[in-house]
């Protein structure tokens, strides 16, 4: 298929959270890049926990960072203007172009939507000016009626900017038929225009089960559906949206060990958990099993755990006492087991948390664990370190608030250039502020290495073949070869470049 001309946008919604629209994006873009178009993603505004660090410092939600890695492109805030952190069940942190800009509740968002808006049009206008194609994703469902006057990221980003839309319907949710003609339904006939067909995600079997069902979608709503998409197990890295981390459940598809023993990894599932992505490395590695957990038997029988970052540090220490898991990870610690903090997860192993800022709840004594104190600021470290780890080479990214003082001559977790410490360590306990540092296959193995010792599993031996920055490379190509294969590609190209057919039908009556 000849795309070299190919020029337009196209909006990916979903019939739910988690339908599979940052999937279908990414899967898309990379199928693009791989045929020479200069492609894009874009998200208007995201709602995630889990952010990645631009080049210059700014902040993007991660699966925008993980679709411009489809694309081929390093991490831009124009990929995503608007992202929501949410710190409580009604306040979210907003940042603005990558960088912090207040706080917002359900009461200011109608209030603050014109403004943000604008933002969003220049993005997507500058994207657009920059590259052949963008491939936006939207957030939640756009049949979320309740939230349609404000809309900035569905059905209100396509009325604005006159962009042709699929919807995505997860079967594995069951009722996808229903999903996906309710959500048409619900919309109002100028957002109707724009729905130009629809996508079922994660099916399992024979697709030729499903073809009275399609065919009957089609002809009720006179739309097309542009194809069936398989569920694949192994497509797990960089999981958009926190929850799909459930309490108690083992992270990917553990592979044998290499050795004679496997080494038993507990994540805590913290409340308001940040960047989980972290420990995805760690899953990766044959004979490592990676329970998200929180439950305090599952940290008793780790050799490992893993206290993860945070969106709100001092609410989560609060939640981990009120459970009794600090009483798990100080048995687990005064045994000599290793016990890893990240980010916020360092920052409560700590002597004391002094913040005026995220949670503006004073001086919160830590689990005293590690010889370190913190004092949030009020702005953002958002940066790419670079150090060591002894002699091997290590980089990440940190997003914190919170910055630390560590007891003089304490050991450091890394090295840095100037010869100065980054994190700290005492015994089997260990804290960093650096995300992403277990991509770095080297270090990944030194420190398992290490935390195998210390957990008394001699006969656990770590792979030397593994390559994680590889493994992301082909779970993307994958992702490709799946829209490739099940999508009707040259329907949804022709859809790109000529936008959505203008005699489609509204369905009437409307329900609302």
């Amino acid at each position: 298929m000849d795309l070299s001309e190919l020029t337009g946008t196209l909006l990916v919604t979903g019939t739910c959270s988690d339908s599979g629209k940052s999937t279908v994006v990414a899967g898309l873009c990379r199928y693009l890049a791989r045929r020479g178009v200069r492609v894009a993603p874009f998200k208007a505004q995201n709602m995630s926990n889990n952010s990645a660090v631009t080049a210059d410092g700014g902040e993007i939600g991660r699966a925008q960072a993980k679709q411009a890695a489809a694309a081929g492109l390093e991490p831009d805030v124009a990929f995503n203007p608007v992202l929501l952190k949410p710190g409580s069940d009604y306040t979210s942190q907003i940042v603005v172009r990558g960088k912090p800009w207040g706080t917002i509740d359900a009461a200011n968002w109608p209030r603050l939507r014109r403004e943000l808006s604008g933002v969003v049009a220049e993005s997507l206008t500058e994207l657009r000016s920059r590259y052949d194609v963008v491939i936006c994703e939207g957030a939640g469902s756009p049949a979320e009626i309740n939230l349609r006057a404000h809309d900035i990221v569905n059905l209100g980003l396509a009325r604005t900017a006159d962009i042709p839309t699929i919807v995505v319907g997860d079967i594995d949710r069951g009722g996808v038929f229903a999903s996906l003609y309710g959500t048409l339904a619900l919309l109002e006939p100028a957002d109707q225009r724009l729905i130009a067909g629809f996508v079922v995600n994660k099916f399992r079997g024979d697709v030729g089960l499903l073809r009275p069902g399609l065919d009957s979608l089609t002809e009720l709503t006179g739309r097309p559906v542009y194809g069936v998409l398989p569920w694949l197990v192994d497509l797990w890295l960089d999981a958009e949206d926190s929850l799909a981390l459930d309490a108690g459940g083992v992270l990917g598809r553990p592979r044998p060990p290499r050795g004679e023993q496997w080494l038993r990894v507990a994540v805590v599932r913290l409340p308001r958990i940040s960047n989980a992505t972290d420990v995805e490395a760690l899953a990766a590695e044959p004979g490592v099993r990676v329970r998200i957990t929180s439950g305090a038997a599952d940290l008793a029988e780790a050799d490992l755990i893993v206290i993860p970052g945070s969106k709100s540090t001092v609410d989560d220490l609060e939640w981990l006492r009120d459970n009794g898991l600090d009483t798990a990870i100080r048995a687990h610690a005064e045994a000599g087991k290793p016990l890893l903090g990240i980010c916020g997860g360092y920052q409560m192993l700590g002597r004391v948390i002094r913040d005026d800022v995220e949670s503006k709840r004073g001086s919160v004594p830590g689990l005293g664990l590690l010889p370190a104190e913190f004092d949030f600021a009020a702005d953002k470290t958002l940066t790419h370190p670079k150090g060591h780890y002894g002699d091997i080479p290590v980089s990440g990214y940190e997003i914190h608030y919170g910055r630390d003082t560590v007891d003089a001559g304490a050991a450091s977790m890394f090295r840095l250039a100037d010869g100065t410490g980054e994190g700290a360590r005492l015994g089997s306990v260990s804290g960093t502020h650096w995300h992403g540092a277990f991509g770095c296959d080297a270090f990944r193995r030194a420190f398992l290495t290490g935390a195998a010792a210390l957990a008394g599993r001699d006969r656990f031996a770590v792979d030397d073949t593994v390559d994680f920055a590889a493994l992301r490379e082909s779970e993307l190509d994958a992702l490709a070869d799946l829209v490739g294969d099940h999508l009707d590609m040259a329907a949804i190209t022709s859809l790109i470049r000529d936008g959505a057919a203008p005699d489609a039908p509204s369905l009437l009556p409307r329900l609302v």
